[in-house]
């Protein structure tokens, strides 16, 4: 249980986490109100499954808890790495990542643990892992479900005894780290095919928390796009002011299966070849306009009722800057019903 001092260190640092965006109705990847302070960061939105990747966040960070993150490419399973890291106690200690898809088996067991000189062929020195450089950091494991067998039951033995032994040593080390893995792969059907140890991960999944892909929380790409825009603007010449509308509709309909990554890209190559103060939808990239008109085009290019009453809730709290009386106005109902409607669609304040 969280006492209320560390309560209060979490709420602290959520403000430090904020991302800085000019959208009143969005959150940050805490579930507060951007400040301004701070670096700027990609997990933005009003969405409710980003609130409740937030009170996920909020409650795991203080802790000492393995976390495993899961999502395709591009959602950001990073960022919620760091953030666990920068909400926890480990703060000022170091954040290290080990991608484990990008190393030979050999390269990825001397990069995780160390190796000692002469352990194999081109060990001249010995060499600290990050598993030692972290100390009492946090050691992010990307992509662990690309881990070696082998390797695996040396992070079994790292994380459940705490203790390990550098390639080709026999001292046997501490392990103080705490332990954030993540991966865009099945890992219950790795184990059933026999290429991820069970064992493993149930150490690894003492809570696990998914990062659903952007196409299933359209409501958060236009302050993706606000955010973006204001980042990218610092360094790109560009008249480019907004994005239109109609260039968002576009954008919600398109599937994104690179996810926030590619969102941002988008967002970049408009910056880059658009000469008007507003992106419209013809300036989007043709593959964009193509995938997001076959979309509509499949559906009768017609949006519910419920899907229409939304964004009108939305684009009427932007034009009111969050002031849920005016907007209330402007949509022509009392505020109770104003209320009632954010509720049922899941639309943060």
């Amino acid at each position: 249980r969280l006492t209320a001092s560390a309560a209060d260190e979490t709420g602290r640092l959520a403000s430090e986490w904020a991302s800085v965006t000019d959208d009143p109705g969005a959150q940050t990847l805490l579930g507060a109100r951007p400040t301004g302070v701070g670096k700027t960061r990609y997990m933005v939105g009003r969405s409710r499954a980003l609130e409740e990747i937030s009170a996920l966040v909020e409650r795991c960070a203080p802790l000492d808890t393995t976390v495993l993150v899961t999502g395709e490419s591009g959602t950001g399973k990073e960022l919620v790495a760091e953030a666990l890291h920068r909400l926890s106690g480990r703060r000022d200690e170091p954040f290290l990542v080990i991608n484990c898809a990008t190393l030979e088996p050999a390269l990825l067991e001397s990069e995780l643990f160390g190796h000692e000189r002469g352990a194999f062929t081109g060990a001249v020195a010995r060499k600290l892992g990050k598993l030692e450089l972290v100390g009492g950091g946090t050691l992010f494991l990307d992509e662990v479900g690309e881990l070696p067998l082998e390797a695996q039951a040396k992070l079994l033995r790292a994380i459940d005894r705490r203790e390990f032994v550098r390639l080709g040593g026999r001292d046997t080390l501490r392990a103080r780290a705490r332990f954030v893995a993540a991966t865009h792969r099945d890992l219950d059907a790795l184990v059933r095919e026999g290429r991820f140890r069970e064992d493993l991960l149930f150490r690894l999944r003492v809570v696990e928390i998914r990062l659903p892909p952007l196409r299933e929380r359209t409501e958060d790409i236009e302050p993706l796009v606000k955010l973006f825009l204001e980042e990218l603007r610092v360094r790109i010449p560009t008249p480019v002011k907004r994005f239109s509308d109609e260039a968002l509709a576009v954008l919600e309909r398109y599937r994104f299966p690179g996810n926030v990554r590619e969102l941002r890209n988008i967002v970049e190559r408009c910056l880059i070849f658009c000469r008007d103060e507003v992106v419209a939808p013809q300036a989007l990239p043709a593959e964009v306009r193509a995938a997001a008109g076959a979309g509509e085009e499949a559906s009768g290019g017609v949006l519910t009722l419920e899907e229409s009453e939304r964004r009108q809730i939305v684009r009427a709290l932007e034009a009111a800057d969050g002031n849920k009386t005016k907007a209330a106005r402007m949509l022509g109902i009392d505020r109770t019903t104003l209320y009632a409607k954010l509720r049922r669609y899941g639309i943060g304040s």
